[in-house]
């Protein structure tokens, strides 16, 4: 294999280190020489990593899911003396789950600044550290005052650790590969909702009826143990470490991610490390507050953008129906395990479609699956409040059971638009604001939680299927911002998505990922090792 050559038009830089090469020669002078067919490479490291980090997002879903289940357990009810048919008890379990989600909305906030504060890494151990206390404590809790505030804890540690994920994967995933790998954020906070489930449905038979909800309260502390073990392990982010001007450590990272041994020359890791430590120079000047987002017109696009497709996704009605889907289940005349039986199920096949989503997302494109993924919920919501206006209080069982099924479907659906969502507002910002930016998101997914899911027990006694078509009128509308709005952002490297919405770029990669493409007057320089520049000299 040849050697990898870019030109330049600039003087010569005997000695000089690759990291300080980089920073030193202007973006207008970089040119294309080579076109490499082979792709840049998924690499076992880059995998494992990411499957590491994926613990936050697990201990998010199990953490979110634990409550799910224990309202469908008789020995909760029994433990605290509260009354399920009672508006009485449908109050509680909106305040629990509402000041909940506050804490997770705080969390997400919080989150924007220790990132860029204490580094992606320091964030996670402070993130889980708060997760497995908050899991402990709400273990402990011996009444509804207490978890109630608790929960409050839970959820801060859970907010940060949900909005980490993806910022981390992001920041370390080859842009071919990006959605497949920011995916694992859905993927494993699925996984969560699924174990969770299934633990669930085996506490239900357990003798002793505090045993029934107190085990799955205490397994929310594995997943933050876990990745508390595992951080040791993973590297910063290269993206941090430019941004903090750490770039031999940068460099080290971004290499170890690339290594590929039919790519001797490391031509990927020097592109793409090249481009990270330009357009970092370039961005981080800015101030970079969160009233400094609101003030540059290409940042504001981008956060009101993530502020509404977050709002969309809970919009559709999903925490409405998954969180209280076991009480659902039983006015649908489901009893005994039953419910819960059918919210595992539900868990599991939805968790499925999100690994058949985040396979997919690269090669359909974000923008596509949006536009498929609205409409066919509020097809959905449609068939469901109809079927529930038709059935629901009946003994109809065809007619009950169709509803189930559309609800099952309705997941499936779901899928399109949820991880999506999550890849999406994780890669649109510039790294100086990739933090603050995604805890914008996720605020925004979780005040989302809280407006659609503190009335739903309510809601759902009172005024029933009608709650179906409020929800399938706001995917319409969803689908209409989507449609002029969004951009589509698949494969596109992260340092260059900010054109999509009016940012300068300053160093482009070609389409293999191994090169860079900019105009300027030749003067070769030649990187014959992976640090040290070795030759260069006009041509």
């Amino acid at each position: 294999m040849p050697r990898r050559q870019w030109s330049f038009d600039y003087p010569q830089f005997p000695g000089k280190d690759f990291t300080d090469i980089v920073t030193l020669i202007p973006s207008s002078t970089l040119r294309r020489k080579t076109f490499y067919a082979i792709m840049v490479r998924l690499t076992k490291y880059n995998l494992a990593i990411c499957l590491v980090v994926a613990w936050g997002g697990f201990s998010y879903g199990f953490g979110f899911a634990i409550f799910v289940t224990s309202i469908g357990q008789p020995g909760f009810y029994d433990y605290f003396k509260l009354d399920p048919t009672t508006d009485y008890t449908a109050n509680i379990l909106g305040a629990i789950n509402a000041l909940f989600n506050f804490g997770l909305a705080v969390g997400a906030i919080a989150q924007g600044y220790l990132a860029d504060i204490l580094g992606r890494k320091r964030a996670f151990a402070l993130a889980a550290t708060c997760s497995l206390i908050g899991a402990a404590l709400v273990t402990g809790s011996v009444a509804i005052g207490m978890i109630i505030t608790v929960r409050l804890l839970s959820g801060f540690g859970l907010g940060m650790l949900i909005c980490l994920v993806p910022l981390y994967l992001t920041e370390v995933s080859p842009p071919q590969h990006r959605g497949f790998l920011s995916g694992f954020t859905t993927l494993s906070f699925g996984l969560g909702y699924v174990v969770c489930a299934w633990i669930s449905i085996g506490c239900y038979y357990a003798t002793n009826l505090t045993v029934q909800w107190r085990v799955p309260l205490a397994m929310a502390c594995v997943g933050p143990l876990a990745l508390l073990i595992g951080l040791p392990f993973i590297p910063e982010s290269p993206r941090y470490l430019s941004l903090k001007g750490r770039n031999s450590e940068a460099w080290e990272v971004v290499r170890k991610l690339h290594h590929d041994p039919s790519d001797p020359e490391e031509s990927a890791a020097h592109a793409e490390f090249t481009q990270i430590v330009r357009q970092v120079e370039f961005d981080k000047e800015q101030k970079t507050g969160y009233i400094d987002i609101f003030r540059k017109p290409s940042w504001r696009k981008r956060a009101l953008l993530a502020l509404f497709i977050q709002f969309a996704v809970q919009s559709s009605g999903i925490l409405g129906i998954a969180n209280f889907l076991v009480l659902i289940f039983g006015s649908l005349g489901m009893t005994g395990v039953m419910p819960l039986l059918l919210y595992a199920c539900f868990s599991t096949i939805g968790t499925i479609c999100v690994l058949i989503s985040i396979l997919t997302v690269d090669k359909m494109g974000r923008r596509t699956m949006f536009l498929i993924g609205f409409p066919a919920l509020a097809v959905c919501l449609l068939l469901e409040g109809v079927l529930q206006y038709k059935y629901l209080g009946t003994d109809n069982k065809a007619g009950l059971a169709a509803c189930v099924a559309i609800i099952y479907l309705y997941i499936v659906c779901f899928q399109l638009v949820d991880s999506v969502a999550f890849i999406w507002v994780s890669e649109i910002f510039p790294t100086n604001i990739r933090a603050k930016g995604n805890s914008l998101g996720f605020f925004s997914y979780f005040v989302g939680a809280i407006t659609y899911t503190t009335p739903s027990v309510l809601a759902f006694k009172n005024i029933k299927y009608n709650m179906y078509f409020l929800y399938m009128a706001l995917c319409i509308i969803s689908t209409i911002v989507v449609y002029f709005f969004i951009p589509e952002t698949k494969k596109i490297p992260i340092e260059e998505i900010g054109a999509l919405f009016g940012d300068e770029v300053v160093v482009h990669l070609t389409a293999d990922g191994h090169g860079i493409v900019e105009e300027g007057k030749d003067v070769r320089l030649e990187i014959e090792d992976a640090s040290t520049v070795v030759h260069s000299q006009k041509v």
